[in-house]
């Protein structure tokens, strides 16, 4: 009994063991002052060795002594991405500072040196003159080759500075850095870098740098060139009617893809970069009069916040920025939709675009929003109240189906009819599983089938499901693995999460059947129905950005709920989501429809009665 109640005391007082100290090389003087010691106490030991034993040691000391002293010169100590220390050595390894220096020499030697010149084989320079004030100046441009576009340095920076500066000018009293800034770069987007950090930072985005012998200054020019793909319908998302475009890899693409659509002043797009390498351009999106300042304040700090190395995508941005990692369910919405992110914006809510990422963050969310489809703003709304009443049957079809029938059939038997019990009893009369075991096999067999028709490239995928489907089921019901209804029972399943529009909320739901099929299997219905309470008590204590996951019915808000559940008229949703807290509530007037003289609701002067 001691030994259990130390183990048990073990469990529930557990403390974590104190952090290892981070790896780090050694020091060479506190190894050398051992070697030191080391060798002092070899001598001491080796008085008694013959003299030729003695040389020899001596020799492979010596050796020893030169191999330290040579992994002394070519070791460093690995540079920490986060730690300003990092940043001040590579500064210090330029020269010891990071300001432009007035030689040229000096500067191409840095820029050279950034970027490893002789071994980068896309890293192009350029070395031309310059004439000024009937004075030539030496001067190179440096490019990565692929990033930009030839034409347009060749047209709007080559060209001028090395042909158009002969061409009189009345420039008398300006310096040659305003001359060349003013007159001799045609290039529309052309800044004046102060740092090479600066100049760095442009080319690794598709600029072009731009230094000239004498300047204390470097100019960096914006001539992206990538190749990228063109605006095509989108894929995850698809829609009968609406707009057919869906967003690129291109930031500046996807914030023209936005303005395009709302065509509003106020619509701000504030870059900031993430990654202490990457530096990945990102853009937060908003309507400056419309969104609660706090909220993008929140959505600010936390992209600022963020220390990585790399950001490839908004779906890696979403893990550093959202609420609750560990909740099934997604607390961001994710769309490649430009008409639905305007939609949202208009609203009042925050949009991240990440450069090389088709997706687009949205927040703060609630569960109603990821259950709605991009089409329902399209279609009259009789026909999108069904739709959505179809989704949420779909919903509760592939959370609960397969468990309802596991507690039915093991533990509640009465609520069937008997004649259906008797067919079920028949049908599993030669199956040598239990019924838990027959689900898991199905249920993992689909989610394989429907996992390789992903990844299978081309359409080999499509075929394979549907093939792969009808053959296993077949057969598994041929081999007595499984019964004709249990069948039914999955393929309706499957069909029912194909219903879900999120992708994300998918997964979660597909995750949370087999936990429902555990507690179906150990207590019936009453293993449900703790299932249910237990989500729904994490769900309704979920926030997204300081939004309860399940407003505005939990917590219950004052505001008109006309796009939850049901789906109002268009002209009806005159007020925007009270629980976004927008700066103004009203997205339009109370009557929007002046052509209707008479109608329900309204009195004869235009004021609201109790019937609207």
């Amino acid at each position: 009994m001691k030994g259990i109640a130390s183990f048990l005391k073990s469990i529930f007082l557990f403390k974590p063991e104190e952090p290892k100290k981070p790896f780090v090389l050694d020091d060479f003087e506190h190894r050398d002052g051992e070697d030191a010691s080391d060798r002092t106490g070899d001598e001491g030991a080796g008085a008694s060795l013959n003299r030729d034993e003695k040389e020899e040691k001596e020799k492979e000391r010596k050796d020893e002594e030169s191999i330290k002293n040579e992994r002394k010169i070519r070791m460093v100590k690995p540079v920490s991405v986060n730690s300003s220390e990092a940043v001040d050595n590579r500064e210090e390894s330029d020269d010891g500072k990071d300001e432009v220096s007035g030689s040229l020499t000096t500067s191409l030697e840095v820029m050279k040196k950034r970027y490893s010149a002789d071994i980068n084989g896309d890293f192009k320079i350029r070395e031309f003159k310059v004439r000024v004030k009937d004075k030539a100046y030496p001067a190179f441009i440096c490019f990565f080759d692929g990033l930009v576009d030839s034409m347009v340095i060749n047209s709007n920076i080559l060209v001028p500075l090395m042909t158009l500066s002969v061409m009189p000018m009345d420039t008398e009293d300006r310096s040659v850095k305003d001359i060349i800034f003013s007159h001799l770069i045609p290039q529309n987007q052309i800044k004046m870098c102060k740092t090479y950090q600066e100049v760095v930072d442009e080319i690794n985005f598709g600029g072009v740098g731009i230094f000239i012998d004498s300047l204390d200054a470097a100019f960096a020019a914006d001539v992206k060139g990538w190749e990228h793909r063109t605006v095509e319908k989108p894929t995850s998302e698809l829609n009968i009617r609406g707009p057919r475009e869906a967003f690129i890899e291109s930031i500046r693409a996807n914030t023209a893809l936005i303005r395009k659509i709302l065509k509003d002043e106020n619509l701000i797009m504030e870059d900031v970069l993430i990654g202490e390498r990457s530096k990945t351009p990102c853009s937060i999106v908003y309507i400056k009069n419309i969104a609660n300042s706090r909220l993008v304040d929140e959505v600010r700090k936390r992209l600022k916040s963020i220390k990585i190395a790399y950001l490839r995508d908004a779906a890696e941005l979403e893990h550093f920025i959202e609420d609750d990692t560990f909740l099934p369910a997604p607390q961001i919405l994710l769309t490649e939709r430009p008409d639905r992110v305007a939609a949202y914006l208009s609203e009042g809510r925050v949009a991240v675009i990440v450069h090389g990422s088709p997706f687009v963050i949205v927040v703060p969310i609630t569960f109603f929003n990821l259950i709605h489809s991009p089409e329902d703003y399209y279609l009259r709304y009789p026909y999108s109240t069904m739709l959505r009443f179809i989704r949420i049957l779909g919903i509760l079809i592939t959370l609960f189906l397969p468990a309802v029938y596991l507690a039915i059939t093991n533990y509640h038997q009465e609520m069937l009819p008997t004649d259906l019990l008797l067919a079920i009893a028949s049908s599993r009369e030669k199956v040598p599983f239990p019924t838990i075991v027959s689900i898991f096999i199905m249920e993992i067999a689909f989610e394989l089938i429907r996992e390789a028709g992903i990844r299978i490239p081309g359409p080999i995928g499509p075929t394979l499901s549907i093939v792969g489907g009808l053959i296993l089921g077949q057969a598994a019901v041929s081999a007595n693995l499984v019964s004709p209804i249990l069948i039914i029972i999955v393929a309706v399943t499957g069909i029912g999460s194909f219903a879900v529009p999120d992708f994300s909320l998918g997964y979660s739901f597909r995750a949370l059947r087999f936990i429902y099929i555990l507690l179906a299997g150990f207590a019936g219905l009453l293993g449900i129905s703790l299932g249910i309470f237990i989500n729904f008590l994490l769900l309704m204590n979920a926030k997204s950005f300081g939004v309860p996951f399940f407003a505005p019915f939990a917590p219950k808000t004052t505001g008109k709920r006309t796009n939850t559940i049901f789906r109002a008229p268009l002209w009806k949703e005159e007020d925007r989501p009270d629980f976004l807290n927008p700066k103004d509530i009203k997205q339009q007037p109370f009557i929007s429809r002046g052509w209707v003289k008479s109608e329900k609701g309204v009195e004869s002067d235009g004021q609201e009665n109790g019937d609207r």
